[in-house]
C-alpha cells in the first residue's frame, strides 16, 4: 500500500507552510560527496612536478655543450670521465641552486603577497632584495667578509631593516599602508639603496669585480658547500611558513574577522614576514638579487588552485623552482659558450607581467 506524505498544516493566512529550511552551510562552501578530494589542486601539482622534472633534466642536459642521455646517466652514477659526464657532475650543484633559491623565492613573494594584501608585492619591488644586497656589499667593502656564512648573517639583517622601513613609509599619511603606497615605498626605497651601492662599487670597481656578476643574479657559484651553508635558514623560513598557512586565510577574510576566528594577527603577520625576508634574504646571499619570481608565479598558482595558502606556499615554491632553472637554462643557451645572469633572464619576462598585474582592477581593489 502506498503512503502519501500528509499535506503541510496552513498557516495562519491559510496558505500551505512552508518547508522547512535546509541546514545552513559555512559560507562559500558547496555540497560535496563525503570523501572527495580536490581535484583541480591535485591537477595543478601533478602539473608543476611535470614541469619541474623538465626543467632539471634541461639544466643538466643543456649548457655550453649538449649532453646525450648516456652521458647524463653516467654522470649521475658518478663513472666516466667524458665530458659529457664530467659537464653533467658540474652542473648538478647549479641545478640544485636553481631550484633551492627559485623554491624560497616563489614562497617568499606568496608570503608576502598574503600579509600586504598586495598583488603585486614581490622581494624586488618592495626592496628587500637590494637591502639586503647593500649590506652585503657594503660589509665586504669596509668590514672585508667572506664567507658565505658572513654573507647570510649581513643579508638578513639587511633584508630585515629595509623590510620594516618600507612598511613604516608606506603607513604615513591616511588610509595606512595600502598596496599601491607600499609598492611606491619599495620602489623608492629600491632606487636609494641602489645608488648607495653604485657608490660604494665604483671607487672599488677591481676589488668587486665578483661581485658585479653576482649582483644581476648567478647561480654559477652554486656548490654543495654553500647549500648546505644555506640549508638550516631556509628550513626554519619553511617551517614558518607551514605554521602560518592556515591563518593566513583567516587573515584574508579581515582582521576582525580573523580575530573572530581566534586567529592572532600580529603574530600571524610578525611569523609570515619573517619567513619571507628569512627566504629572501638567504637566496639573495646564495646567488644573488633575483627578482620576479615571486611576483609571477604566486599568481599564476593562485589561477590554479585558488587563495588557499595551504597549497598556494607549496605549489609556488615548486613553481618558482621551476621557472628559476628554465632561466637559467635559456641564459646559458642564448649566450653560448658564456652566459646571461639569471637575473636578467626573470627581469626581461618579468616586466611585462608586473605592467599587465599592475594596470589591472585587482590592484584597485584590494
Amino acid at each position: 500500500m502506498t503512503v502519501r506524505p500528509s499535506p503541510a498544516p496552513p498557516t495562519s493566512s491559510g496558505g500551505p507552510a512552508l518547508a522547512p529550511p535546509e541546514p545552513s552551510r559555512p559560507c562559500g562552501t558547496t555540497a560535496a560527496r563525503p570523501g572527495a578530494r580536490p581535484r583541480r589542486p591535485l591537477l595543478a601539482l601533478v602539473v608543476v612536478l611535470g614541469l619541474l622534472a623538465l626543467a632539471v633534466g634541461c639544466s643538466i642536459a643543456f649548457g655550453a655543450r649538449v649532453v646525450g642521455i648516456g652521458e647524463i646517466l653516467d654522470g649521475l652514477a658518478g663513472r666516466g670521465e667524458s665530458l659529457g659526464a664530467l659537464a653533467v657532475a658540474e652542473r648538478l650543484p647549479r641545478t640544485a641552486t636553481a631550484l633551492i633559491a627559485g623554491a624560497a623565492l616563489g614562497a617568499s613573494g606568496a608570503l608576502m603577497q598574503a600579509v600586504t594584501r598586495n598583488p603585486i608585492a614581490d622581494p624586488g619591488i618592495l626592496g628587500i632584495n637590494t637591502g639586503a644586497s647593500l649590506a652585503i656589499v657594503s660589509a665586504i667593502a669596509f668590514a672585508h667578509i667572506s664567507s658565505l656564512w658572513e654573507y647570510l648573517w649581513v643579508a638578513m639583517a639587511g633584508a630585515a631593516i629595509t623590510a620594516v622601513a618600507v612598511y613604516a613609509i608606506g603607513s604615513l599619511g591616511p588610509g595606512g599602508a595600502t598596496p599601491v603606497k607600499l609598492a611606491l615605498a619599495g620602489v623608492a626605497t629600491s632606487a636609494a639603496l641602489s645608488s648607495l651601492i653604485s657608490a660604494i662599487m665604483l671607487p672599488r670597481a677591481e676589488g668587486l669585480t665578483d661581485f658585479r656578476f653576482w649582483q644581476v643574479g648567478s647561480l654559477g657559484r652554486g656548490t654543495w658547500a654553500s647549500l648546505s651553508t644555506t640549508a638550516p635558514f631556509l628550513l626554519v623560513a619553511a617551517a614558518l611558513a607551514a605554521a602560518v598557512a592556515r591563518p593566513l586565510n583567516s587573515l584574508a577574510l579581515g582582521e576582525e574577522m580573523a580575530v573572530g576566528l581566534g586567529v592572532r594577527v600580529g603574530r600571524t603577520r610578525l611569523l609570515a614576514a619573517a619567513a619571507g625576508v628569512i627566504a629572501c634574504a638567504t637566496t639573495t646571499a646564495l646567488a644573488g638579487p633575483i627578482g620576479f619570481v615571486g611576483l609571477m608565479v604566486p599568481h599564476a598558482v593562485r589561477m590554479l588552485v585558488g587563495p588557499d595558502n595551504r597549497w598556494l606556499l607549496p605549489l609556488s615554491a615548486l613553481g618558482g623552482a621551476a621557472l628559476l632553472t628554465f632561466a637559467d637554462v635559456l641564459g646559458r643557451v642564448i649566450a653560448r659558450p658564456g652566459e646571461v645572469g639569471v637575473g636578467v633572464v626573470t627581469a626581461f619576462v618579468g616586466a611585462p607581467v608586473l605592467i599587465a598585474i599592475a594596470r589591472g582592477a585587482k590592484v584597485r581593489e584590494l
